[in-house]
């Protein structure tokens, strides 16, 4: 690895941008962020209690009609210490977003060991024509958000290996691919294990106002999907228009300085990985059509009626006749986190067993628990904010907070699409300062999404808002756990590169992603376009009860 010269580091100490670099890393680790936040949260719980603080639950009645009363409750209450530590395991293992992103990391655990992801993206992009080069590396890299790490250790290096041997600047194709990746993180064809992650923390912070509301991981599939095809045009203008115009041209040839012989991520494709694509293509289709069977009475359609596998009630299909199709179809939009383990797990075993690279059932144990291995992290950071949600809720201050809000936004007068920009922008900012998504829209959930909820907005769409807002920033931040081993690639091309340098690269990408996503989002709440299956832009409070 280079070492990061003088100039480079006066470089990045300088302006807004350093003075962000500074002030964040100065920010502890977001779990003790939570542990500050969790003590915080005891103080404030304190002195609302003192003062008496109150509000009306917007839905939820007494016995003679009148609106129930929830106070503002000191965590130090008994009964509240008793529930905090004899609940402390179920707490943990019932917080919402850790069994979905364990689930489906199970799976993708094995595609990635196995060597399919990192194989299918180097095989999207290493033929692609000259002048589309630049849109076709934003594309793959949108779409590798599903393989997570790998995108930005594969898809990355190998995008500047490509713009180099075309005759173009490397550094423009490695600024291109984590634009694609980090940029555009939630921007997808599909939903994956994000959907999964962020929708767990959004139906945890439904709760405290309603408690019938069912997460979706499917719930933002159109937007996130309209976001790919508007983030694909903005990257390609950036890259083609401002950033390569400022690099100059390239003349350093096609290979770069490697201190690992075998770091050739351009290397063609080898016969057994070839077939492995093809095997786990098949076993795609195979995960796909045994999902729509399970959906579908496929012989009852054949047969017009007369035969019927599963007597006109499929396991992933609510038969009720009178709901709507999209409520219909609840069970199988819910199925979708054992979908993607089933589809993940089935395609890297297939791939796998056709390249070599698993050859026993142990090794396909052994990528599953490498996956989870990975996931550690995560879990002491699930545990933290599983106390902070469970706390809050205990409080009342969520729903106090929601209200509130609410009641002051109205009384602003501001439109509820500006609001939504504006929550965009907030998202935004505090991203250069925590960098873990989750941690983020932890600490926003809970007050945000009942608060809109009591305004008329879907949980699903606050969930967008937050997305677009967190996925802008990533690039420009270096608290983002990502953004050094960027900059290492790009010093294999050009010794003196510095963070700087690479901050100063990605900042249009930013400027323009956040623009773009600040409209999509208002345009989005004025036209009322449904959000994905089942998920609306607005919210109606259900019945006091």
């Amino acid at each position: 690895m280079a070492k990061v010269d003088a100039p480079a580091v006066e470089e990045r100490q300088k302006g807004i941008l350093g003075w962000i670099e500074k002030t964040g890393n100065k920010l502890p680790d977001p779990v003790i962020i939570f542990a500050y936040l969790i003590a915080i949260l005891i103080v404030v719980s304190v002195i609302t209690d003192w003062l008496g603080v109150s509000v009306e639950h917007p839905v939820r009645v007494n016995e003679d009609g009148s609106p129930v009363v929830e106070p503002a409750r000191m965590l130090f209450r008994s009964e509240l210490i008793e529930h905090l530590l004899v609940r402390m395991p179920t707490i943990f293992t019932s917080f919402h977003p850790l069994g979905y992103v364990l689930v489906v990391m199970l799976g993708a655990g094995v595609a990635e060991r196995a060597g399919l992801f990192g194989t299918a993206m180097r095989a999207a992009v290493r033929n692609a024509p000259r002048f589309l080069l630049t849109p076709a590396v934003a594309l793959v890299a949108m779409l590798a958000n599903l393989a997570a790490d790998a995108a930005y250790v594969v898809l990355i290096p190998l995008a500047g290996v490509i713009y180099a041997a075309a005759g173009r600047h490397p550094i423009a194709g490695i600024t291109a691919a984590f634009a694609g990746v980090s940029g555009g993180f939630s921007a997808n064809l599909f939903p994956g294990q994000l959907d999964a992650l962020l929708f767990g923390i959004t139906e945890a912070a439904v709760g405290s106002l309603v408690t019938n509301w069912v997460m979706n991981i499917a719930g933002n599939w159109y937007f996130i999907a309209v976001m790919t095809f508007i983030y694909l045009p903005v990257i390609w203008f950036v890259t083609d228009g401002i950033i390569e115009k400022r690099l100059g041209k390239w003349t350093g040839g096609a290979v770069a300085g490697s201190d690992n012989a075998d770091d050739d991520p351009d290397a063609p494709l080898t016969a057994g990985q070839k077939k492995g694509l093809a095997h786990a293509g098949l076993a795609v289709l195979a995960v796909i059509f045994l999902w729509l069977f399970l959906t579908v009475d496929l012989v009852e359609l054949v047969s017009f009626g007369a035969l019927s596998v599963w007597g006109g009630n499929p396991p992933l299909l609510n038969p009720d006749p009178t709901l709507e199709v999209t409520q219909q179809l609840i069970p199988f939009f819910t199925s979708l986190v054992a979908g993607f383990l089933i589809l993940f797990l089935a395609a890297g075993v297939a791939y796998g067993m056709a390249a070599g690279t698993i050859k026993t059932h142990r090794d396909t144990v052994e990528m599953m628990a490498g996956g989870m291995k990975d996931m550690g992290y995560y879990l002491v950071l699930a545990f933290a904010a599983a106390y902070f949600v469970e706390m809050f809720n205990l409080s009342n201050l969520g729903i106090i907070s929601a209200v509130n809000g609410a009641n002051a936004i109205q009384q602003s007068g501001l439109p509820l699409p500006i609001v939504l920009g504006l929550i965009v922008l907030f998202a935004g900012v505090l991203n250069l300062f925590v960098g873990s998504a989750s941690a983020k829209w932890a600490f926003m959930a809970p007050i945000l999404v009942p608060m809109l909820m009591l305004l008329g907005i879907s949980p699903e769409m606050a969930t967008a808002a937050y997305r677009v807002g967190d996925s802008a920033t990533n690039i420009i931040t270096p608290l983002m756990v990502y953004f050094p081993l960027v900059l290492v690639f790009a010093r294999r091309w050009v010794p003196e590169f510095g963070i700087g340098s690479l901050t100063a690269a990605m900042l249009p990408y930013s400027v323009w992603l956040m623009i773009t996503g600040i409209i999509m989002t208002i345009a989005w709440v004025y036209l009322g376009l449904p959000l994905g299956p089942g998920a609306e832009v607005g919210y109606t409070l259900p019945a006091a009860n």
